[in-house]
Formats: structure tokens, sequence, C-alpha cells
């Protein structure tokens, strides 16, 4: 039996089998592991790296590491905040801040971590904010970028921001740039940036997302940016999502939650299990992890901030703040208050499997309701 036949422009434009990407998810590596963006790029699809948390060495590294694994297609996502805090270019030069300007959000977290008895940690990687500069003058985001442009990847991908200044530098090396958007302003920003592919991302979806839901929102963005194509991102793990999606306008969707629970993803068992047994309704917006609206599985660290009477700071701040909670948590392996981002799919999402499986399923459900939905189409 011949393989499936699951076509769109995006998989000429991306030089893809199947019009199914992997959300470039994460921001220290383990969500979006090599052996994942490899398996679902080997399947057909585009693999997506999310780099945001990655030094650049390092970020080089997982690349590299995904090359050995396949020679198909692949992409890397990164944010580049559009707004951040006035605060200091290093974790070490803002954790002094908070101490001195944020008095009562700092006393707070140390009273946390005395709760759960946490051991003091701190994420090593000094460099945070696109104000820092390291090798040659250049920012971080400058440095990532880099890396990206010099290593075999097909698609850069800005998860957060305005990829204006990559595009140049993209098109003339043959990559591709994705811009993500959660309402019609970031939408035409992108388009203004001049990205090849507008990811319009409902509020459904798990990790930083906005406030308007996929229905409303993708036939929107597809009318506002035409002829710019459009992937659609949020609420999609099974083939009934990548068929609505493709009939609102969009050429193909933007998967997370779906290939969290991949037997390849890195992510705590824990944390797999969390999004196997939640409901929709147990993930929510909040601000308390990075400072910018973020869906996550809700905890008793989400609760705690929400009774304390304290507004998350803005990022970078509240990002730091929660970074090195994340660490000390880790440490002990408390995964139950880390953060877990996730989408509202999640109640559809049952079971973990291999990658290759999950991305099957997702295919030859997709196949079926397009052809189920072609079969009730009748000619006068």
């Amino acid at each position: 039996m011949g393989r499936p036949v699951l076509r769109t422009p995006l998989c000429e434009l991306l030089g893809i089998e199947y019009p199914i990407v992997l959300a470039g998810m994460g921001s220290r590596g383990k969500a979006t592991p090599a052996e994942l963006v490899a398996a679902v790029s080997a399947a057909g699809g585009l693999g997506v790296i999310g780099g945001s948390g990655l030094p650049p060495e390092e970020l080089r590294a997982v690349i590299r590491h995904v090359r050995k694994l396949t020679n198909k297609p692949i992409g890397v996502d990164l944010l580049l905040p559009a707004k951040l805090a006035e605060a200091p270019p290093t974790r070490s030069a803002v954790r002094a801040e908070l101490q001195q300007k944020f008095p009562e959000h700092h006393a707070f977290m140390r009273r946390l971590m005395q709760q759960y008895a946490l051991p003091d940690a701190v994420v090593e990687n000094d460099m945070v904010v696109s104000a820092a500069t390291g090798k040659g003058g250049k920012t971080l985001h400058e440095q990532q970028v880099a890396v990206v442009l010099s290593e075999d990847v097909q698609v850069f991908a800005a998860g957060l921001g305005d990829p204006s200044w990559v595009v140049p530098m993209a098109r003339a090396r043959g990559v591709r740039v994705m811009g993500l958007a959660g309402n019609l302003r970031n939408a035409q920003r992108q388009v203004k940036a001049g990205v090849d592919i507008v990811v319009s991302q409902g509020y459904e979806a798990g990790g930083h997302t906005g406030s308007i839901a996929n229905f409303a929102l993708i036939p929107q963005v597809v009318d506002a940016v035409d002829p710019i194509p459009v992937v659609a991102g949020g609420g999609i793990a099974d083939g009934r999502g990548v068929a609505a999606a493709l009939a609102l306008g969009a050429i193909g969707a933007w998967v997370g939650t779906a290939f969290l629970v991949a037997d390849e993803c890195q992510i705590p068992e824990r944390s797999k299990n969390e999004i196997v047994r939640g409901g929709s309704e147990d993930f929510a917006i909040s601000r308390v992890y990075t400072g910018k609206t973020m869906r996550a599985y809700k905890n008793e660290v989400i609760d705690a901030w929400n009774k304390s009477g304290l507004q998350p700071l803005p990022m970078p701040y509240q990002k730091i703040l929660m970074d090195d909670f994340n660490e000390a948590a880790a440490q002990v392996e408390r995964w139950d208050l880390r953060s877990n981002p996730g989408g509202q799919i999640a109640a559809l999402v049952t079971a973990t499997a291999p990658a290759q499986a999950i991305f099957d399923a997702l295919l030859a459900s997709t196949i079926e309701t397009l052809d189920r939905l072609s079969s009730v189409v009748r000619s006068r």
C-alpha cells in the first residue's frame, strides 16, 4: 500500500510531505528535543526546535544532533519579545534588582521555597534579554539567530515579537520565516516584517497565547494577510482540528500539545500524565511563570500567587524569579510545582505514544475527516 496523500501549498513552500508542523515549544530544549524534532520531520511533517532558552552553542549542538537523525527539512523557533521591562542585561543583575525594587515579590518566593523545602538554585545561563551582549558585541537573540542561519535549517519561526531584522538575512540564505500572531494586529505586523508564513494561534493554545479563539481568529487573519499563507495553531490534536483549520482557510497545522506526550519528548513523566489526565479546564492562562500570558496546567504555585495579592511582574523579572524556582523544584523532582504549558485540547490527548504513531494517527484522521466531509456534498 502506498503512502497516504495530503498536500497543500505548505508542502511545496517548505519541501515537506504533509502540512503538519511541530510547534517549537519550550524554552530549554526538553519539550522539543532532537529526537522528537527529527521524528516529526522523518514522518513527513516539519519538526521545529523550541530554542529560545538555549545558549547559542547549545542550540547549535541540538541542530547538529537533529541533522544526524534526519536530512528532512527542520525549523527553529525563537522568542523575540517586542516589549520587555527595562531591566539589567543578565540574570544575576536582575536577581539583585528583584531584591531591591520588588522586595515583596522576592520575600513571597522565599516563603514558597521554604514551604516546599526547595534548595537554593539558580539557572546558570546568565544572558537573559536582548539588551545583553556577548561575543562580538552581539545580543543573545542575535547570537541565536546567527547560529540558526549558519546551520542546516530551512525555517525560522518567531514565536513572539518582530522578526523584521531577521527576514533579510534569512531570505539571503533561502530560509523561510514564520511569524506567530494571536490577533489581527500582530498578524499585520508579521506581514509588515516580511514573513513568508503567518501562524495564527488561537486562545486555546498552550504556552504564550492571546485572547481570541481560533474559529474567530483564523478566517480574520486569512482574509487580512492574503496572499501571505496562514498556518493554524492552538486546539489541534486530531484530524478534525486539522480539517477545521483547512476549512477556515489555513494551509497547514501548528501542533504542540499532542506531541508533548510523545515518547521522544523529554518533559517529566508527571507533566505528561497531567496532560493525558487533564481536561480543558485544567489548563488556564496566567502570568505567573513568565510575566506574559501563558496557558499551563493549574497547580498549587499558581493558586498561591493568585491568593498572595501580588501581581506578577513584567518579563523578564517574573521569568527570572520563576525560572530559578523551577530549577529548584527540578533538583528535588517536585515536577508538580513547575510550569507545565499545555493547551485546552489536552482533553483529547489520552495516551502517550511514539511520535511516529501520533503523527500517523493525526494524518489518518485528517484524511478520514476530509473524506467524510466530501461525501456529504452533492451536486443538484
